[in-house]
C-alpha cells in the first residue's frame, strides 16, 4: 500500500491491491494522470499528448510551451482566472478586488496513517499501517496563499479520501468565495451519471442519465444535505450493471449545503468537482488563518455498483461510525408516533410499552410531544422541559417504569429549532437565523436556531444535559425538520454573513460531538423529516439514521434500495407500520411490510390496541425471527439482486462473512396475468459449498450461475418471500 514519488518524473503513484491513482508535476502544475484498476508499476510520464489546440487556450506565464494550456490539461486543483475557463476548485478575492490565482507545487510529505480534521467528521484509521497519506502543498507566493491537498489511500479498501486546507500567508485578509474539496479530471466522457435525488417521503431515488456536454450541477442550497439530493454521484462506464463494469463513486462527508459539478468540455474531457456549495458561501481568511474543507471519499469499483457499495459499507461501518454502538446489534424498537401523535398520557404510553414488551420489542421510544405545551407543531421547540400535564410524574418516573418492564427508554429531540410560541423565543427573539428588519419564513411553524453562536449552543446543551443527567435514557432520536432561509446572524459582522451556513455546521458538529462523548451509552439516531440529512457527516456521530418518514413498504423498497448504494443496512432504520399506510394510504400484506422493515434496523410503529390477535401473533413471530438473524442482517455482506427501478420485482441478500449462511429477500410489486417466470441469480456464496433451502439442497455455483425461479407461486400485489440458505456439511 505505498505512495511513491518518482523524483525524476515528478510523478506521484498511490496504489494498493485494487486501485491506482496517479498524478504528476507539469511545469510545476499538478496534473491528473490516472484513477482506476491497480497498475503494478506505472512507467509512463508526461503522457498527455502535446498539441497546440487553440490560440484561445492561453499558456501559463513564461512556460515557453504552446502545447501546454491549463484550459485543457487534466488537473488536480484547477484555479480561477489563470487560463482555465472550466469550473474551478477555488476562487478568491484579494484586497485589490481581483481574483487571478495560480497555484504551483511547493513541497510534499508522505506519512503512514491519517489525520483527523479538526471540528469535522472524517473517516479514520485505528492503526497507522492501515493507510498512507500524501500532503501536497501548492503556493501562489505573489498572492500570499497556500493550499495543502491531502490524499489518503487505505491499505485494504478501494477508497481514497481527499480534502484541502487553505492558508493565508499574506498580511491582508483574503476572501474565499469558493473552497471545494476535490477535483478529478477524466480524459473522456463515456459515462453515465448516477445520482440519488428525492423529496420528503421519497428519498434517495436512483436516477441514471448519459453524461452530456456542458455543466451538470447537483447541489443543496438549504443549509443541509437535504432530502432533495444526496451529496453523492457515481460515474459509470457504459453498460455497467450491479455486478459488471467500472464505477467511480464520490461521496462528500458533510451535512450542509454542497455542490457536485460535472463538466464535459469541448474535447469531451470530464471534470468532477465536490465541496461546500459556493452559493451563499464566503469566508474571511485573515493573515495566518487556515480554512479546512470537509473530505470527499472516492471509491473505484471494477465489478459494478455492488462492488462500489461493498467498499462504502465496510468503510462506513468500520472507519466512519464510532462509539460503543458502532459494532453492536441494534435493538428492536417501538415508536409511539403514528399510534398517538401528540395525544397521549402516561398510561397510554405504558399500555403501549406493555404490548410492545409482550411482542418482544426491546426499546420504547417516546417521540414528539413530551415537552411543555407541545400539543401540536406550532409551539414549544426550544423549551426542553417535561410537560407535567401529560406526564405528571415526570420523565424520570416514566423511564423507570419502562426500564422495570425490561425495555430500554428512548426520547425524541429537535435541538436545532425554536418555535415563536416558546419561552426561549420570548427571552431571546434574536437567537434564530434571520435578517434584521426583514420578515422570516416559517417552515413547519418553526425557525432555525443560530448554532454558529456559542451562547445558543450552550443553552441547548444546558437544557439537554439537565434532562440526560437526571433521566436514564438509552436512545435519542435527533430530528431536524426545517431548512435555512433569510440567512443572517446577529453574532457575525457584515463581512462574515456568508460564513453562517458553514459556521452553523461546525457548531452543530461541536454540540453533537460533545453530547455523544459525554453520553457514550446512548444510541443516537439521526433524523431529518426522514432522510433529509442522512449523509456520511452525520453518520460519523450517529451510527444509524431514519431513512424516511414514509413507512409504506412498497415506497420503502425503492428508498432502501437507493440508500443501500452508499450506506450499509446497519445504518438504515425501518419500521413496520399500519395498513392502510399513514403516508400513502396503501393496503399492504403484513408479511410484506415486515420483510421490508426487517431488511434494516427493525422497529414497529403500530397502535397495538387496534390490531387483531392474529396480527399481534404474527408480529411477535417476526420479531423473534429478526432477533435470530439480525447479526447477519445488520453486519452481513449486503448485495442487491434485482432493481425495483428496472422491473416489477426487487431483491437483495445478506451473506455471512464465512459464506455459510445467507438470507434472500424477494419482492413482487404488482400482480400480473400470464406473467413471465423470473430466474434470480444469487450472489456472494461459495461455489464449492452445498446449501440447504428448506428440504432441498443446491450447490453455491448452481445458485449463482443458474439461480432460482421465485415468482411462480406469488399471486397478487405487494408480495414478499424470504429464503434462508444454510451450508450443508457432508460427513465423511
Amino acid at each position: 500500500m505505498p505512495i511513491i514519488f518518482h523524483e525524476e518524473t515528478g510523478q506521484f503513484h498511490l496504489f494498493n491491491d485494487d486501485v491506482s491513482y496517479v498524478m504528476e508535476l507539469k511545469e510545476q502544475f499538478l496534473v491528473h494522470v490516472y484513477w482506476g484498476e491497480r497498475i503494478g508499476g506505472f512507467t509512463q510520464s508526461d503522457t498527455y499528448p502535446k498539441q497546440d489546440r487553440s490560440s484561445f487556450s492561453p499558456n501559463p506565464y513564461r512556460t515557453n510551451d504552446a502545447t501546454f494550456s491549463l484550459d485543457n490539461a487534466l488537473q488536480e486543483f484547477p484555479g480561477f482566472d489563470s487560463g482555465d475557463y472550466r469550473e474551478p476548485a477555488f476562487e478568491m478575492t484579494y484586497p485589490d478586488g481581483t481574483k487571478a490565482t495560480q497555484f504551483k507545487y511547493a513541497s510534499h510529505t508522505i506519512y503512514s496513517g491519517k489525520k483527523r480534521l479538526e471540528g469535522l467528521p472524517t473517516t479514520y484509521v485505528l492503526e497507522d499501517d492501515e493507510a498512507q497519506t500524501l500532503e501536497i502543498t501548492l503556493a501562489d507566493d505573489i498572492r500570499g496563499i497556500r493550499a495543502t491537498l491531502s490524499y489518503t489511500i487505505y491499505r485494504d479498501r478501494s477508497a481514497i479520501t481527499k480534502s484541502v486546507q487553505y492558508q493565508n500567508t499574506s498580511e491582508h485578509t483574503i476572501q474565499l468565495n469558493r473552497a471545494l474539496s476535490s477535483c478529478v479530471d477524466f480524459d473522456d466522457a463515456a459515462f453515465d451519471l448516477l445520482q440519488l435525488p428525492g423529496a420528503w417521503a421519497r428519498e434517495k431515488q436512483i436516477v441514471k442519465t448519459p453524461l452530456a456536454m456542458g455543466i451538470h450541477v447537483l447541489d443543496s442550497k438549504r443549509g443541509a444535505s437535504s432530502t432533495h439530493q444526496q451529496p453523492f454521484i457515481a460515474l459509470l462506464r457504459k453498460n455497467t450493471t450491479e455486478h459488471h463494469g467500472d464505477v467511480y463513486g464520490f461521496h462528500f462527508v458533510y451535512s450542509g449545503s454542497f455542490t457536485i459539478r460535472t463538466e464535459v468540455d469541448t474535447f469531451s474531457q470530464t471534470r468532477v468537482l465536490v465541496g461546500i456549495n459556493p452559493h451563499n458561501f464566503g469566508w474571511q481568511l485573515e493573515p495566518n488563518a487556515i480554512f479546512q474543507t470537509p473530505e470527499v471519499v472516492l471509491v473505484y469499483a471494477k465489478n459494478g455498483l455492488n462492488d462500489m457499495s461493498h467498499t462504502f459499507h465496510s468503510l462506513y461501518t468500520e472507519r466512519l461510525a464510532r462509539g460503543e454502538h458502532q459494532l453492536q446489534e441494534r435493538p428492536v424498537l417501538i415508536n409511539n408516533w403514528e399510534s398517538t401523535y401528540f395525544q397521549f398520557d402516561e398510561q397510554k404510553l405504558l399500555n403501549l410499552a406493555d404490548g410492545a414488551k409482550a411482542l418482544g420489542a426491546e426499546l420504547f421510544v417516546l417521540d414528539d410531544g413530551w415537552f411543555e405545551a407541545r400539543n401540536d407543531d406550532t409551539t414549544s421547540l426550544g423549551d426542553w422541559i417535561v410537560d407535567r400535564k401529560k406526564l405528571p410524574s415526570g420523565l424520570a418516573n416514566l423511564s423507570s417504569q419502562i426500564h422495570e418492564r425490561g425495555l430500554k427508554f428512548g426520547l425524541w429531540f429537535e435541538p436545532e429549532m425554536i418555535s415563536e410560541q416558546s419561552q426561549l423565543f420570548k427571552a431571546h427573539p434574536d437567537w434564530h437565523i434571520h435578517v434584521d428588519g426583514y420578515p422570516t419564513s416559517l417552515g413547519r411553524n418553526q425557525l432555525v436556531l443560530d448554532f454558529s453562536r456559542q451562547e445558543v449552543r450552550a443553552e441547548i446543551v444546558r437544557q439537554m444535559t439537565e434532562i440526560l443527567d437526571a433521566v436514564p435514557i438509552d436512545y435519542i432520536k435527533w430530528d431536524m425538520n426545517r431548512n435555512m432561509t433569510e440567512i443572517g446572524s446577529r453574532g457575525l459582522t457584515p463581512q462574515q454573513q456568508m460564513e453562517l451556513p458553514h459556521r452553523y455546521m461546525l457548531g452543530l458538529y461541536e454540540v453533537i460531538d460533545y453530547l455523544t462523548e459525554r453520553y457514550p451509552h446512548i444510541l443516537f439516531e439521526n433524523c431529518s423529516g426522514g432522510g433529509g440529512r442522512f449523509d456520511p457527516g452525520m453518520a460519523y456521530y450517529m451510527p444509524q439514521s431514519w431513512a424516511s418518514d414514509n413507512t409504506d413498504a412498497i415506497e420503502r423498497i425503492k428508498i432502501q434500495y437507493g440508500t443501500s448504494l452508499i450506506f450499509p443496512p446497519v445504518m438504515i432504520c425501518a419500521q413496520l407500520s399500519e395498513s392502510p399506510n399513514h403516508q400513502v394510504g396503501r393496503i399492504t400484506p403484513l408479511q410484506t411490510r415486515a420483510d421490508v422493515a426487517m431488511s434494516a434496523n427493525f422497529g414497529i410503529m403500530l397502535d397495538l390496541n387496534k390490531e387483531s390477535q392474529e396480527t399481534l401473533d404474527a408480529v411477535q413471530q417476526d420479531i423473534a425471527w429478526y432477533k435470530k438473524h439480525r447479526q447477519l442482517i445488520q453486519f452481513g455482506r449486503f448485495s442487491r439482486l434485482i432493481s425495483p427501478y428496472e422491473s416489477n420485482f426487487a431483491g437483495w441478500s445478506f451473506t455471512a462473512p464465512n459464506q455459510e449462511e445467507s438470507l434472500v429477500f424477494f419482492f413482487k410489486i404488482i400482480g400480473a396475468a400470464s406473467e413471465p417466470f423470473l430466474r434470480l441469480q444469487l450472489r456472494d456464496l461459495n461455489p464449492e459449498y452445498t446449501y440447504a433451502i428448506g428440504d432441498t439442497t443446491y450447490s453455491g455455483e448452481e445458485l449463482m450461475k443458474f439461480g432460482l425461479y421465485l415468482n411462480p407461486d406469488m399471486s397478487g400485489d405487494f408480495q414478499s418471500k424470504v429464503l434462508h440458505l444454510k451450508r450443508v456439511v457432508t460427513k465423511m
